[in-house]
């Protein structure tokens, strides 16, 4: 009987700790290309709405456009009661209202902020300015900016460590991780790391590492928090993009967005990481927050314009929800609602579903993928292309059109993305006798025509 009573109670705990994500709670993502941020309810998985902070692009571009542009950033104040959303385009950082969807106020501040965390004791917000080299602090009650701290160039993401009174901040530009004294708001430590993309990083359960991606080369660096040292970098896959954090029912366990392999990983948080899982999801997983009981991971899709819901004791998706064009960041937010419905000042979704078209390689020995979205009387055609020559450009041809697309010039490292938008669709009505084909979308080599010997990327997508 005893044994009995026992395994009742580990079964009670156990249940108790994996409990099911509650209707008070929130997941938000930032929605680069409809300027908006979608609200999804976690507990039924579903799309409440969306908080329009501006038009949906290319409706951006008049002198009197005064509505936020690439919304990008998010973060979420220790009491749950306010986001803070930040726009790369328009040089801002929002605060919402998480009970009521509300814009409290709105602060403008240096080039390209990327992401933004209030402080411990939620007296401050910390954004760091990719576009220039520095912090920008806010003060949360009167949205204005206090102080500047100056950091290695392109600072991409900051955030705080609870019980030592120092934040990380990670750079975009330059290969090293920051270490600020949040008392004095000066950088006490400058630690070197191995390439000067970084886009993300996050806390282990434990505090005791920080971890951070790597995009530009696909990996993760482990930071010792006590040490200040690097501890390991390993490797995670083309375009490693957010990662986060769960107890699950195997242990404390790393979930990596890869977005060019359209995958997450999971490894073990051992001296050594392992990868003892690869999830399939959908197209270019981008943000990902673990719920508060680390029994759900959920990932952006940013050519999916989807939340992926994965199930942390499976390691499956067990759902995926709509959201807005291209969501970047995404946070879990606990007890956001803790009355009512919390539908008030959200808008019905204001984007369609995406078209992803696989690029196959025709022996150069390239990738890439791209994304076709209507616009209505035109579309918008997002490549990214990848493993190409460096410092060469790319056309890109649609059907039978003899001229381009699109141009690109690869990097360094043979990569390039770009948008092209226009009339890419022809309308055929349902009485014509005319034959509905595929069109081919095909990747050439240098400035020439689309012919077979310089072709390096080919595939067809449905009108």
């Amino acid at each position: 009987m005893k044994s009995l009573v026992t395994a009742a109670a580990l079964a009670f705990v156990a249940h108790a700790v994996f409990a099911d994500p509650r209707p008070a709670d929130r997941v938000y993502t930032a929605d680069q290309n409809t300027n908006t941020v979608s609200v999804i309810n976690p507990a039924t998985n579903t799309l409440l709405g969306q908080i329009r902070l501006g038009n949906v692009r290319p409706d951006i571009l008049s002198p009197l456009y005064k509505g936020e542009l690439n919304v990008h950033g998010l973060g979420f104040s220790p009491d749950h009661k306010t986001l803070v959303v930040i726009s790369t385009g328009s040089n801002s950082a929002a605060f919402i209202d998480t009970a009521t969807n509300k814009v409290k106020g709105i602060a403008y501040i240096g080039r390209a902020p990327h992401e933004g965390f209030f402080t411990p004791d939620g007296k401050e917000v910390w954004v760091t300015v990719r576009g220039e080299n520095y912090l920008s602090v806010i003060d949360p009650a009167t949205f204005k900016e206090t102080r500047r701290i100056e950091t290695a160039n392109g600072p991409g993401m900051v955030l705080f460590h609870p019980q030592r009174k120092i934040a990380f901040v990670v750079s975009s530009f330059t290969p090293e991780v920051d270490v600020v004294d949040v008392t004095s708001h000066r950088v006490v430590k400058r630690i070197q790391v191995t390439s000067p993309f970084s886009p993300f990083l996050q806390f282990t359960p434990d505090h005791k590492e920080v971890w951070m991606t790597h995009k530009d080369v696909g990996k993760v660096t482990r930071i010792d928090t006590d040490k200040l040292a690097v501890k390991d970098v390993f490797d995670t896959g083309l375009v490693t993009n957010h990662l986060g954090f769960a107890r699950t029912p195997h242990g404390v366990r790393a979930y990596v967005t890869v977005g060019g392999e359209n995958v997450v990983k999971v490894y073990t948080t051992d001296d050594e990481a392992k990868l003892v899982a690869t999830i399939p999801v959908g197209p270019l997983p981008h943000g990902i927050w673990p719920s508060d009981d680390g029994s759900r991971m959920y990932v952006g899709l940013e050519n999916g314009d989807a939340v992926d819901v994965i199930d942390t004791a499976s390691d499956k998706v067990i759902a995926r929800v709509p959201a807005g064009q291209a969501p970047q960041a995404l946070v879990y937010v606990s007890n956001a609602v803790p009355a009512g419905e919390g539908t008030a000042g959200l808008v019905p979704r204001v984007n369609g579903a995406p078209i992803n078209i696989a690029l196959k390689d025709t022996g150069a020995g390239g990738s890439g993928f791209v994304v076709a979205r209507n616009l209505g009387l035109v579309d918008a055609l997002e490549v990214f292309l990848f493993k190409l020559k460096p410092d060469m450009v790319y056309e890109v041809y649609v059907g039978d059109q003899r001229t381009p697309v699109a141009a690109l010039r690869t990097n360094a490292k043979g990569m390039a993305n770009g948008t092209a938008i226009g009339p890419m669709r022809e309308a055929v009505s349902t009485l014509s006798s005319q034959t509905v084909a595929p069109s081919t979308i095909v990747v050439v080599e240098g400035q020439a025509a689309p012919e077979a010997a310089k072709r390096v990327l080919v595939s067809s997508v449905t009108r």
